[in-house]
């Protein structure tokens, strides 16, 4: 793209094809993105590579029955046997298939193990997410500068807070104000309450270890206020089938609140089947012009044009976008003057889980289908680095009875007719699960490039990811196991198992980094407003922007800085400096 603005109009004049902004991906930030702009005024277009995806149209799954699916809800082998990555992804089924990709259909090169997770759609992976949406500390923006493992962050969590408000004010979050310096409180509707079991751990881990267990903070109604109806939007029903998309609108997700929200304005333009080869460069001006877009279906060439661009393809996505922008004044991608687009791409680590039995409790039971877990909040490294790892871990964990289905439960699977049936409407005994989400180290031996020798479809050069495990990572998971372990076995817990899945790294859906922000542009690629150093109207505001990961769901982060730097380019569009 030396020639970069050799222009390929192919939908209309340059005139038709230019706007005021214009936002790539439709996703959890891309979604937040046009919001803001269409509400400040601006002529938005979004370009999504897959599909078109509509509220409760698209939702074919939503109130099947299990006996309605041709397979109970699994996939068949030979399904399975073709798409190895996406069929071990967190929510995937027959229920939810078609919100994720087929691995032949877009390849990526590993040199190391790496699981990618997709869902090429209008709304993207916001249909499919776990919508856990916990603020974070300033220990998790401060810590990693601190205690020397990562660079400083431009912003601390007094300067993202209001905007954590506005996001959360917007989606309608579920949660209990618990007065937390390691999990901030945040605007919030009633939470799903405890259960019995659950209230019990509360009780035993803060009396054991001093440890706070607390309501989830979900992305989920539970009370709806004025601004939820004003987007069509209803209480959580409590179904716990979000993954195939709710009629209710219940969860947050694009397609059934941001997105419809910034069309009302008139001023949203949503082009699906747009896979964006790059962002074209103006060498004279200094600063981007617009996008190089190829149509999904027809191979077609078009170019778009706009005063400001925001980056929200997901992290790898945006990363693979920015090292295929090339000119003559950035020949290694889009503002990569230092090298280091690409690199210091981090994730979380999920790869423990640790589980047991409770006795007693048999006269109570749970109400219907909590989609929620409740939340065990970091206690480790917080004012000081107290182990041998640095960094912590949020543990998710619940309690439930067992489902009486005539396999685990011996009585029914001993008996037939009437028998059968009076013995599994008897619910089995309690259960208890916690499972780890481990905050990684950015590294610049962890990162993605371009390959040199194989394209896509579409003739885009194939992501090659190299990212692994450390020894942190190593040394956090069996601090969980451990600690996870003990705090069980203090409740009364019985039959406790540690578990690690060995996952690879990717498969928690979290990836994060390889254009991150910074105080410096030496060793950044972004400023404080997810700005470009060396392209300012070019921001990037979804993971590819994390200086580090923390120990906390980041896809709230991701919105909150979304709408903070997109007012900010709105006001600096209307100053004249953008």
């Amino acid at each position: 793209m030396g020639d970069s603005l050799q222009v390929n109009i192919n939908a209309g004049g340059v005139a038709k094809n230019t706007f005021d902004a214009i936002v790539i991906g439709s996703g959890i930030s891309g979604g937040w993105a046009a919001k803001e702009l269409c509400e400040l005024g601006l002529k938005t277009l979004v370009l999504e590579r897959g599909r078109d995806v509509q509220h409760i149209k698209d939702y074919p799954t939503a109130n099947m029955a299990p006996w309605e699916f041709k397979h109970r809800g699994q996939m068949p082998k030979k399904f399975i046997d073709e798409n190895p990555l996406i069929t071990t992804a967190a929510g995937f089924g027959e229920d939810t298939a078609h919100f994720f990709i087929k691995d032949k259909d877009h390849p990526y090169v590993q040199d190391k193990p790496f699981d990618w997770i997709r869902g090429y759609q209008v709304g993207g992976k916001s249909i499919i997410w776990g919508r856990a949406t916990q603020r974070w500390s300033d220990f998790e923006f401060k810590n990693p500068a601190r205690f020397g493992y990562g660079i400083e962050w431009p912003i601390d969590y007094k300067e993202i807070a209001p905007w954590y408000s506005h996001v959360e004010e917007f989606i309608g979050i579920c949660g209990n104000k618990d007065g937390l310096e390691a999990m901030p409180d945040g605007e919030f509707l009633p939470p799903f309450e405890l259960n019995a079991v659950e209230q019990h751990l509360k009780q035993s881990i803060k009396q054991h270890y001093n440890r706070d267990y607390v309501h989830a903070r979900w992305a989920h109604i539970t009370e709806p206020k004025e601004i939820h109806k004003q987007q069509g939007r209803v209480k959580c029903m409590a179904r716990n089938m979000c993954m195939r998309g709710c009629p209710f609108g219940g969860y947050f997700s694009s397609v059934s609140s941001t997105l419809p929200w910034a069309a009302k304005t008139g001023n949203l333009t949503v082009r699906p089947y747009s896979v964006v080869h790059s962002i074209i460069y103006d060498e004279q001006k200094g600063k981007a012009a617009g996008v190089r877009i190829i149509d999904t279906n027809t191979k077609q060439t078009t170019d778009y044009f706009a005063r400001i661009l925001f980056v929200n393809a997901a992290a790898m996505n945006s990363n693979l976008i920015l090292l295929n922008s090339t000119s003559n004044r950035f020949p290694s991608g889009l503002g990569n003057d230092n090298g280091l687009l690409g690199k210091y791409v981090a994730f979380h680590n999920y790869r423990g889980s640790v589980h047991g039995t409770v006795d007693g409790f048999q006269d109570k039971y749970i109400y219907g289908r909590n989609p929620t877990d409740a939340i065990l909040v970091n206690f480790r490294n917080l004012q000081q680095q107290e182990k041998d790892f640095v960094g912590g871990y949020t543990t998710f964990m619940s309690a439930y009875r067992a489902k009486a289905d005539g396999g685990e439960n011996e009585i029914a699977s001993s008996t037939i007719g009437a028998a059968y049936k009076e013995a599994i409407t008897e619910p089995l005994g309690w259960r208890v699960y916690m499972y780890s989400q481990g905050e990684t180290i950015p590294k610049e031996t962890n990162y993605v490039k371009l390959s040199g020798t194989k394209k896509d479809e579409w003739g885009i050069p194939l992501l090659v990811t190299n990212v692994d495990y450390d020894s942190n990572d190593e040394a956090l998971l069996k601090d969980f196991l451990t600690e996870g372990a003990a705090m069980l076995d203090s409740a009364g817990v019985k039959n406790i198992v540690q578990y690690d899945n060995h996952w690879p790294p990717g498969r928690d859906i979290h990836e994060m980094g390889g254009c991150r922000m910074g105080k410096d542009p030496r060793t950044s690629l972004l400023n404080a407003h997810n700005q470009l150093h060396h392209c300012t109207n070019v921001f990037v505001t979804d993971g590819a922007c994390m200086t580090s990961t923390g120990n906390q769901s980041p896809s709230i982060l991701y919105m909150a800085l979304t709408a903070r730097a997109a007012n900010y380019a709105a006001g600096e569009m209307k100053k004249g400096n953008l």
